[in-house]
């Protein structure tokens, strides 16, 4: 579809029928307009195409009859679950279904016989969460498990990483309900092959005993031609139907049919008791070569998984903040490769052994440490469970970590899981990187070492018509030789539309048209997702690409460096295309992101789906000043600027930032609104609203003022703001503590020093009893206090920020050149120093800011660890639960909230799982947003400040955050300073009456 036609839906379309009735006969979403539309037009492939509409059933029965619907309409239909298919599975121009939000429960539970039913929108990671409890998992653990649903999984005949001992998707799918295209309802599980035992209905059954005659027929064929490795997942399952067995499973023939076949409805899995023990041995390689050739040697251990990371990654994950430490705990020097096998024995002394046999052997093929690089090597054992978690979560982002390349080029998914038998492995990959270099490419190589089955990904710039070429050229000399090895082209994620058209040359012409029957069967008037597997395009038909032969972006005026991306707008449009749909963003659990997800489950409220309207619109895809519209405000809106995905996003995507510069546009095109102005400019009158404190507090005790605020101001009248307060903190002077002691600058942000002067208090309290010279500074000129400009951020008022940020460096630059360290107290502020003012300057005076701001915490943890900080602290409480603020988390500064915390003795800390709380600075006072923040609050934090012990302590160092936990459970959380500060006190109390005690017994 032309560029400049995406969006557009003129009523005399056939698909404004369709959107009607499907309103009419669903309470589901129905979404057509083009914002929605181009959301669910990409996957986690390089392919595009616009859907026709999109429909969210809120019911199994609803699904169905929209099936039903556009089945009258003449429209094709393409379930969808997670959206993360790497070959263009989940992408057609009909009615697009996401089953995700709605369908995803679990139907039965079958605990003694370990088998469960569950509907297909059910997401893998949240079916293992409930499973857990009872001792029982669903192994077929793909890298995408927080995101990747059970339909999807089914859809691709997935594998997952442990495959070695649990086989794929197909090998623990029991049966599937499911209904036909012409809507015939049917039970595909194991039956006879004289069906004298399936009480399917006629026509199901003769659709049986037609499938079951097919394999009859092409069973010699089915036999030579079909290649003999676990991880074949191309075509149809035809080897399913062949009289090998008394019995065949019908399921089998669906799974892997990536939604051509039927719809699915139910999904009955094979359960396996959980992992309780394991133990992991990082085999180093110094050439890749060695690395595979050792593959074949090493899976006779009996390991569970074997696991390639080659050198790229290894690099690219050194360079991401999340990885880092991982990659220096796990890795010995500078490897080509390391192979991580895993052993996973019910008794962990088994393992221990097998991984004494591991070095054993690795030393039997001679590597040792000392060697040559062909022959350097050796095993690192991992059996602490934390690092064999955070070495999985590597492995399982490796993908994202190819992606994270900064660069127009990108390693591209086409010939990426062949697998082929492990002997050949070696040599295989070694002519794959040939192929690739004659074309002028490299590739990158991890994954399932122990199946043959490896993730390879050319570097390629497909906006270039010579690297389409060259795609081209690379699939069909990589295939001749997965063929040569007698592999299969296709080892994990399916055919979509990159494989679809290579069957022939894979399977034989008569197989191929075997599949174009079963096709034909099952759906003779090609409605469900056709395209895929048979009747395919060609794979470099660049019609169909995210990335079109018009594809455009012309020169943006943006606010903020971007410089370290590619394209328009000074790199605005490299950051926005980082977004490779991988979708980590939609997890439900652990971590930050997505906290609006989390809460709507909706892809408009995702990063990706924001990205990928970003994308849209910079590029003229959504039509005329699409990037400042009403609709990008309304993609936007719940955005809560949590910085998560700048942190949790495998390839960086900071979707924070890029709100910044949307926001901006929106401010230059439509200028402010009262609401704007009223939060952005906040540090500017803050000081005269504190001078009149009761006037300007006189709107949160009327209820007509509040309305007033609400209509005008866009400020929910269910919300009381912040209150002013007469007694501002004010310093008593520029510097207070011992003139000898250890300097230190606080930063006085705006929140704490209108609203909780206490906090600054507290700080300079602890600080001064730690023996440090304290500074706050004031500005170079002016009277008006310090500020690091967020609010004005928040409105998109970057050069208003800016000029804040120029006066905070002008007066802090002196004391960063001498190396004092710049302490805060509220993240979201002081994290601007480490963030934002680079985006605003690059100056060696804001560099030097920006390397010495430490939250309170840092900085005091810092100085315990240089055993420079001594306070007297006494006990103030036996249990404090934490909630950290969402920048904490983002740039790696929680920890040492819960360290300080256990500075105070007797105090047992207990962390809360929580995302977002909701509150996002002025984002839970908005009157169109105040439920939305609610919901946040009520995923996790607030139930769990409501279960904790009137007695327990509730931290949490974030303004908002506490104001959320005081308005969403009533109860009052504390700053860490003010902690500290209580514990200082009791410490001194007691010292006192230990004093009075001695002088009364004296």
């Amino acid at each position: 579809m032309a560029a400049e036609a995406v969006g557009k839906s003129p009523k005399s379309a056939p698909e404004d029928g369709l959107a009607a009735r499907l309103a009419r006969e669903i309470t589901g979403d129905v979404l057509f307009d083009g914002f929605s539309r181009g959301r669910y037009a990409t996957d986690a492939s390089f392919y595009q195409i616009m859907p026709t509409g999109v429909v969210v059933p809120k019911t199994m029965d609803e699904a169905l009859r929209a099936l039903a619907i556009a089945r009258d309409e003449g429209v094709k239909v393409t379930p969808r679950g997670g959206g993360t298919s790497q070959c263009g599975q989940t992408v057609n121009d009909g009615l697009v279904v996401d089953l995700s939000k709605h369908l995803n429960k679990i139907l039965s539970l079958d605990v003694a016989g370990r088998t469960c039913v569950v509907e297909p929108g059910i997401v893998l990671d949240d079916l293992n969460r409930q499973l857990k409890k009872h001792g029982l998992w669903f192994p077929v653990d793909v890298s995408t498990a927080s995101r990747a649903t059970i339909g999807g999984m089914a859809g691709n005949n997935s594998c997952g990483g442990r495959s070695l001992r649990y086989g794929t998707m197909r090998d623990n799918t029991l049966s599937l309900e499911a209904s036909l295209a012409d809507g015939t309802l049917g039970r595909f599980g194991e039956v006879s092959r004289d069906l004298s035992d399936s009480d399917a209905g006629d026509s199901v059954r003769t659709l049986f005993r037609d499938m079951l005659d097919l394999g009859m027929r092409e069973a010699d064929e089915i036999a030579a031609h079909f290649p003999k490795v676990q991880r074949r997942v191309g075509g149809y399952n035809l080897d399913a139907l062949t009289p090998r067995n008394a019995r065949n499973n019908m399921a089998h023939l669906l799974v892997g049919s990536e939604g051509t076949l039927a719809f699915t409805t139910k999904v009955e899995l094979k359960l396996w008791p959980v992992i309780r023990n394991k133990a992991l041995g990082v085999c180093h390689f110094g050439s890749f070569y060695e690395a595979m050739d050792a593959a074949q040697h090493l899976v006779k251990l009996k390991p569970i998984a074997v696991e390639l990371v080659d050198r790229t990654m290894i690099a690219l994950g050194r360079d991401i903040a999340m990885f880092k430490p991982i990659i220096n705990a796990a890795i010995k020097g500078d490897p080509e490769a390391v192979l991580v096998v895993e052993f996973a024995e019910e008794d962990q002394a088994d393992n221990l052994a097998r991984l004494e046999q591991l070095t054993e052997l690795m030393g039997d093929l001679g590597f040792g440490w000392s060697n040559a690089p062909r022959k350097w090597g050796g095993v690192v054992e991992i059996t602490e469970p934390a690092l064999q978690s955070s070495i999985a979560d590597f492995r399982a982002a490796g993908l994202n970590v190819m992606m994270s390349m900064k660069q127009e080029g990108k390693p591209v998914s086409f010939v990426e899981d062949c697998a082929v038998p492990l002997p050949h492995l070696a040599d295989y990959t070694q002519r794959l990187n040939e192929v690739f270099a004659r074309h002028g490419t490299s590739g990158t190589m991890y994954a399932h070492a122990s199946e043959g089955c490896l993730h390879v990904r050319p570097v390629l710039n497909l906006k270039l018509d010579k690297d389409v070429k060259a795609m081209r050229a690379i699939a069909e000399e990589a295939f001749a030789l997965v063929r040569e090895y007698k592999g299969s082209h296709s080892g994990e994620h399916g055919d979509g539309l990159v494989r679809s058209e290579f069957h022939e040359s894979m399977f034989g012409e008569r197989l191929v048209a075997d599949f174009r029957a079963v096709k034909r069967r099952f759906d003779p008037d090609g409605v469900l997702n056709p395209g895929k597997i048979v009747d395919a395009p060609k794979m470099d038909e660049r019609s169909l690409f995210r990335f079109k032969p018009d594809y455009r972006v012309t020169e943006l005026k943006t606010k903020l460096d971007w410089s370290a991306y590619p394209g328009a707008g000074g790199g605005f449009q490299g950051a926005v295309e980082m977004c490779n749909n991988n979708g980590a963003c939609r997890k439900l659990e652990g971590g930050v992101m997505c906290p609006s997800y989390r809460a709507t489950r909706n892809e408009k409220d995702v990063t990706r789906g924001r990205a990928n309207t970003l994308r849209l619109a910079i590029s003229g895809q959504l039509g005329p000043d699409a990037l400042s519209s009403d609709e990008m405000m309304e993609t936007l809106k719940l955005c809560v600027s949590c910085k998560a995905c700048r942190h949790e996003c495998p390839v960086g995507v900071d979707m924070a930032k890029m709100k910044i510069e949307v926001l901006a546009a929106r401010v230059a095109s439509h200028g402010l609104t009262l609401h704007d102005r009223l939060v952005g400019y906040l540090p500017r009158y803050a000081g005269l609203a504190a001078r009149f404190a009761p006037l300007a507090n006189l709107r949160n005790r009327s209820p007509l003022l509040r309305k007033l605020f609400e209509r005008f101001a866009g400020i929910s009248a269910r919300r009381a703001l912040p209150a002013f307060r007469s007694d501002v903190f004010v310093p008593p002077t520029d510097s207070v503590g011992p003139e000898t002691g250890g300097e230190v600058v606080l930063f006085a942000d705006t929140f704490n020093r209108i609203y909780e002067r206490e906090n600054l208090d507290a700080a300079l309290r602890v600080l001064m009893a730690g023996g440090y010279r304290v500074h706050v500074p004031k500005p170079a000129t002016g009277t008006r206090p310090l500020c690091c400009g967020r609010t004005f951020l928040s409105a998109g008022l970057i050069d208003e920020a800016r000029s804040e940020l120029n006066r905070l460096v002008a007066a802090f630059a002196p004391f960063a050149a001498r190396g004092v360290p710049i302490v805060g107290l509220e993240p979201s502020c002081l994290l601007t120093l480490r963030d934002e003012l680079a985006s605003l300057r690059n100056d060696n005076d804001a560099k030097a800011v920006g390397a010495h701001a430490l939250t309170f915490e840092e900085f005091l943890v810092r100085e315990a660890e240089a055993g420079r900080l001594q306070l007297p602290l006494g006990s103030v409480a036996d249990k404090a639960i934490v909630h950290g603020h969402c920048h904490q988390k983002s740039f790696g500064a929680f920890k040492p909230v819960e360290q300080v915390l256990r500075l105070v003795p007797g105090l047992e800390v207990k962390t809360i799982e929580s995302s977002c709380c909701g509150m996002a600075g002025a984002f839970g006072y908005g009157a169109d947003t105040y439920d939305g923040s609610i919901e946040m609050a009520e995923l996790s934090l607030l139930p769990a400040v409501r279960k904790a012990d009137p007695s327990t302590l509730v931290i949490a160092d974030g303004t908002s955050c506490r104001h959320q936990i005081h308005d969403g459970a009533q109860r009052e959380a504390l700053h860490v300073a003010r902690v500290l500060a209580m514990s200082l006190d009791r410490a001194e109390t007691n010292s006192k009456s230990t004093a009075a005690k001695e002088t009364s017994h004296g």
